[in-house]
């Protein structure tokens, strides 16, 4: 700015503010924010770290997995649905005072399991009582939950949504905030070439996003493959592994989808019993889910209720042979497990990390941009 003495022209009057701020540098720096943020806004909007081609989701059976429990026949995925899904898991409109997404407790990085804290929460700071699960090759299971509670892949979403300790939302409350959503409407057009908002839809969504949640290319699996070699400590870890866990933990989904009791002493806090709620037989009692071990080493705590932070910790429980009444004899030949012999099926266990899984940019959060 050119000062003559203390006088200031015309033309400078129009632009100095009262405090000496220079209004038309503040007008070219606003029109260039701007523009930045147009032009970003589109890039994004067509990124193809987001964008869902067919491609991305064809779907093959992976080497020696079964066939699926859930059939994608009956809700053929589209780029169209699985954006949808995608867009429902990362919003806490689903939530009663949206403040909590699924993936506020189903976190990517941990193969969408939950590794800040112990047990679920929800609204208001609201602690559930069990500890949140992985969401991976779901379409190979019967039934969902540390209970078995849900026996379909489609009504999964329906348990945390309507927990009172996590959304605690009805069904009818987010299809009526779904419904009143212009946004929403257009994508249910979109995917299901129908305005309508119908929690068949919603659940259908939901289900083609977690359904392809696939794991299946581990170091384990390219092994499997003969594509790479194992380390003697993780050799002698998967020979250990399938003479002491196989009986539980079948390859290549590393879970029988059974529900044992095996040996946890019950927290007199969360008074948790298990299984025995659902089916009320009293054999039941203290038996959960066998989890799937694939991506282990991230979907830590460990157990129904978080108790276990390490692995070292769950392959210490079963070596002590300090089991809690009525357990799952299989256990036993863990008894006694060496402290190297720990540390080789460890090892192992660590071979089942899938890079490519947690890293796949299909499942990324497109709020983050």
């Amino acid at each position: 700015m050119s000062l003559r003495g203390n006088k200031i022209t015309a033309a400078q009057k129009g632009f100095l503010h009262p405090l000496g701020f220079n209004r038309r540098r503040f007008v070219y720096i606003f029109f260039f924010v701007c523009s930045l943020y147009f032009c970003f806004s589109s890039f994004t909007e067509t990124n193809p770290y987001f964008v869902i081609t067919v491609k991305d989701l064809e779907f093959t059976n992976p080497l020696g997995f079964p066939q699926p429990v859930y059939d994608f026949k009956n809700n053929k995925v589209t780029p169209e649905g699985f954006v949808l899904g995608r867009k429902l898991f990362y919003d806490p409109i689903l939530s009663k005072d949206s403040s909590v997404s699924c993936a506020f407790c189903h976190q990517r990085i941990a193969a969408f399991a939950h590794i800040d804290h112990t047990l679920s929460h929800g609204i208001n700071g609201s602690i559930g009582n069990r500890n949140v699960p992985p969401l991976q090759n779901l379409i190979w299971q019967q039934t969902f939950m540390w209970d078995g509670g849900i026996n379909h892949l489609e009504l999964q979403p329906l348990a945390p949504i309507t927990n009172g300790r996590e959304m605690a939302e009805s069904l009818k409350g987010v299809l009526a905030k779904l419904q009143n959503n212009k946004a929403y409407e257009a994508d249910f057009k979109s995917a299901f070439n129908d305005t309508l908002i119908t929690s068949e839809k919603l659940l259908k969504a939901l289900a083609q996003f977690t359904g392809m949640m696939i794991s299946s290319n581990s170091k384990y699996d390219r092994y499997v493959k003969g594509e790479e070699d194992f380390s003697l400590h993780e050799l002698n870890g998967l020979q250990l592994f399938r003479s002491h866990c196989i009986n539980c933990h079948k390859e290549p989904l590393f879970t029988d989808n059974t529900f044992r009791n095996i040996g946890l002493k019950p927290d007199t806090a969360l008074r948790d019993s298990g299984r025995i709620k659902i089916t009320g037989i009293a054999d039941d009692y203290m038996k959960f889910k066998v989890p799937g071990l694939r991506n282990v080493e991230m979907t830590y705590p460990y157990m129904h209720d978080g108790r276990f932070r390490t692995l070292q910790q769950v392959l210490a429980h079963y070596a002590n042979g300090k089991f809690f009444t009525n357990y799952d004899k299989s256990i036993e030949k863990n008894i006694g497990l060496t402290a190297q012999e720990q540390a080789d099926i460890i090892a192992f266990l660590k071979t089942l990390t899938d890079q490519q899984f947690l890293h796949d940019r299909r499942f990324a959060d497109p709020n983050f941009r």
